[in-house]
């Protein structure tokens, strides 16, 4: 118990960062005018008349070429703090760049293979 009082800071950030929120849910809650009709129903087109249903079923190709990009993308992320880092973390950490660049390179190999690179 004594050494909580080195954490007031953090609490107070904790509390602060959850009352926002909440607060402007709230307050958005209380003054937004609330009007259920057709026009708040229908979709919104970029102020143009909507032309047929909202539902629109995309291909799964799209799909898959996205979730491949946000693999890759997010994957090479880890790359930065290795190749910073390098000189102070040793051999071990080069082979384990080394087998995680492996991994990457088979999955896009594997992705390309499949055709999920392909957009037509």
């Amino acid at each position: 118990m004594f050494l909580l009082y080195k954490y007031d800071i953090f609490w107070a950030f904790l509390i602060i960062s959850n009352v926002i929120p909440i607060l402007a849910f709230l307050i958005s809650a209380v003054l937004a005018p609330i009007s259920k009709g057709p026009e708040k129903l229908s979709s919104y087109e970029s102020g143009i008349e909507p032309m047929g249903d909202a539902w629109l079923q995309f291909r799964i190709r799209y799909y898959m070429f996205a979730l491949v990009f946000v693999v890759f993308d997010v994957e090479t992320v880890f790359l930065y703090p290795w190749a910073m880092t390098f000189d102070v973390l040793g051999v071990s950490v080069f082979i384990e760049a080394f087998i995680f660049m492996l991994i990457l390179i088979v999955g896009s190999v594997y992705a390309w293979r499949k055709g999920a690179l392909e957009w037509s």
